[in-house]
C-alpha cells in the first residue's frame, strides 16, 4: 500500500524505556527537518481514548480474552481512518507508541489466542496496512519488570504474571524473525546511550532510503 508519509512504531514489553527513546527518536528525525506526529495504543483519537480506558482500568470483571483483543482492534480501526492514514496521505509522518504488533505479541502469545485467528482479524480491519518500520526494544523480562515497579500503581496489563510477559516478549521476537526487514530488535539492556547508538543506526539507514519526498509538516 502506497503512502506519501511514513508511519514508524516502537514496541516492547513492560520497562524497556519506550518513552526516552520515543523523545529520541523524535529529536533525531526533527534534526533531519522532519516533524512527527505522536499517536499512542490502545488510543490517538477521542473515541479510542476512551476504549483505551476500558482496556486498562481494574475490574472484578474477568475480562475474556476475545473480548480484549476485539476491544484493541476497535480503537485501532478508529486510529487508522481518522488520525494515521489522513496523515500520512498528507505527506506527514507518524510516530506510534505500540501497534498491531502490541496484539500479536499481547494477545496472541500473551493470552495464547495464536496468529491465526488474528491474522483474519487483522487482514480484515486494516486491509494489510502496517508500519514501515517498528523498533523493538528488547530486554529481558525480570529487568523491565523492576523497571515498571518503579512506576508507580500497575495497570491491568502490568499487573498480570511473569509468565504472560515472557509469552509477550516471545511472540515479539517471532514476529522480528518473521519480518526482519520491518521489525528491529534492539538490544535494551545496555546504557541508555548505547540503546540510542543501536536505534540511531536503524533510523539513518531507514532515513537513507525515505528521505527524498520530505516535507515538513504542519502539525
Amino acid at each position: 500500500m502506497s503512502k506519501a508519509g511514513k508511519f514508524i512504531t516502537i514496541e516492547g514489553t513492560e520497562g524497556v524505556g519506550k518513552s526516552t527513546n520515543i523523545a529520541f527518536i523524535t529529536q533525531w528525525l526533527s534534526d533531519k527537518g522532519i516533524e512527527i506526529m505522536h499517536s499512542r495504543e490502545p488510543g490517538g483519537t477521542p473515541l479510542a481514548e476512551e476504549i483505551r480506558e476500558l482496556l486498562l482500568n481494574k475490574r472484578d470483571e474477568q475480562v475474556d480474552s476475545r473480548t480484549e483483543l476485539l476491544l484493541m482492534f476497535a480503537a485501532r480501526c478508529q486510529h487508522v481512518s481518522q488520525k494515521i492514514r489522513p496523515a500520512l496521505d498528507a505527506g506527514h509522518w507518524v510516530l506510534s507508541d505500540r501497534f498491531t504488533d502490541a496484539s500479536y505479541a499481547y494477545q496472541g502469545a500473551g493470552r495464547e489466542l495464536g496468529f491465526e485467528r488474528l491474522e483474519e482479524l487483522d487482514d480484515w480491519s486494516l486491509q494489510g496496512f502496517k508500519p514501515d518500520l517498528t523498533i523493538m526494544l528488547d530486554l529481558p523480562i525480570e529487568i523491565g519488570l523492576e523497571r515498571a515497579e518503579q512506576r508507580g500503581e500497575k495497570d491491568r496489563f502490568e499487573s498480570e504474571q511473569i509468565e504472560f510477559f515472557k509469552r509477550v516478549r516471545d511472540g515479539y521476537l517471532a514476529i522480528a524473525k518473521a519480518e526482519p526487514e520491518r521489525m528491529k530488535v534492539i538490544d535494551a539492556t545496555g546504557s541508555i546511550k548505547q540503546v540510542q547508538q543501536q536505534i540511531e543506526k536503524v533510523l539513518s539507514e531507514f532515513y537513507q532510503v525515505n528521505s527524498p519526498a520530505i516535507n515538513k509538516a504542519e502539525l
